[in-house]
């Protein structure tokens, strides 16, 4: 399974360099100053290398919901029980949770992909691809087997790969499980060597009793697990979890299609901790939705090299930061399709001494 890994990761290719230039081009030649759009015109120069044009538009968009249960949760990390996972499945699939609600807005599509919920789920909406029914309690020994761990990535390329081919434009990362960022912050230690008081936030909600608790579950787990920071498929499978085995795949599926994807928060922002790993060049194919209220989230994304478009203090996760920043990204498409030049308007640029 690992050489389909790598067959994937194998044809990431950089950013096309003659749309970037054109891009710059472009953005230079608007009726502004140069650079006056600010993070928006950074956006439109990354836009146009991931398409491989200067002027590119995003009609079909996706919003992927990867949902996994967590084992970790019966040591008491979260503010809510475990069943909580399949009881909002049904809320996804019936179209009431808030990334519904915003995709609607945004003339986005949302997917739900049943990666690892432990309990039985049927729907004609589901993409059933369970990997196996949660993950083991990460704080007496590893969360998952190695295989099942590949077999979680691999999920989540042929989502990818199957939605590119049936016309999905750009990515949004979305996902649904019980205590899974309990597994975040323990890949967060890992991969970003923090400690597990820096990496490990509120999640849902908890009390300063269940913090320093859940801190404590995350110390052990490393030292249960001695996860090895240089083998990113041991971190995940030894401290990770299915959902977050299925984004990285569709992030590592989505950069082999040149097709940008929109990370959302912390949950994402661990697979794409883990997909870089795997594949560094993928990082040219991940935009930074927001920075969330999770506080180990503006570490994981400094170590990602990535700037985040807004910062609104969220911490649902589910995708919403992340189909939030799609207006964004229709703002910055329309500036370079709409916006006149200098020449088309007949206005006079800037004076050159």
């Amino acid at each position: 399974m690992i050489s389909a890994i790598e067959e994937v990761t194998g044809v990431i290719a950089p950013p096309d360099e003659q749309a970037t230039l054109q891009a710059v081009l472009r953005l230079n030649n608007l009726t502004k100053p140069p650079g006056s759009l600010g993070q928006l015109e950074a956006l439109a120069v990354r836009l146009a290398g991931i398409s491989v044009t200067p002027q590119p538009s995003y009609t079909k968009r996706m919003v992927v919901v990867m949902a996994a249960d967590h084992g970790v949760c019966s040591e008491g990390i979260s503010a809510f029980p475990q069943e909580v996972t399949l009881q909002m499945a049904h809320n996804f699939l019936s179209g009431g949770a808030a990334v519904n609600v915003l995709a609607r807005q945004a003339g986005a599509e949302v997917k739900f992909v049943d990666i690892g919920i432990n309990g039985d789920l049927t729907h004609p909406d589901l993409i059933d691809r369970k990997v196996r029914l949660g993950t083991d309690n990460m704080a007496q020994g590893p969360a998952m087997n190695r295989d099942d761990a590949l077999r979680a990535i691999l999920v989540g390329v042929k989502v990818a790969q199957d939605a590119v081919s049936s016309g999905t434009e750009i990515f949004v990362t979305g996902e649904m499980g019980i205590g899974n960022t309990t597994a975040s912050a323990a890949i967060l230690c890992v991969l970003g060597n923090v400690s597990p008081e820096t990496a490990v936030g509120r999640g849902t909600g908890i009390t300063d009793e269940r913090l320093l608790h859940k801190i404590a579950v995350v110390e052990r787990a490393l030292n249960v697990n001695q996860p090895e920071a240089a083998d990113a498929l041991d971190v995940l499978s030894k401290v990770g979890g299915l959902e977050i085995a299925g984004l990285t795949g569709l992030i590592l599926g989505a950069a082999a299609s040149r097709t940008p994807i929109i990370l959302d928060g912390f949950i994402s922002g661990a697979a794409a901790l883990v997909a870089k790993a795997l594949a560094p060049e993928s990082t040219a194919y991940m935009i930074a939705s927001h920075v969330s209220g999770e506080q180990g989230h503006k570490l994981m994304l400094e170590r990602l090299g990535l700037e985040p478009l807004l910062n609104l203090g969220l911490r649902l996760g589910e995708g919403t930061g992340g189909v939030l920043s799609l207006h964004l990204i229709e703002a910055v498409c329309r500036i370079m399709s709409e916006m006149a030049t200098f020449d088309s308007a007949g206005v006079s640029g800037a004076e050159q001494k």
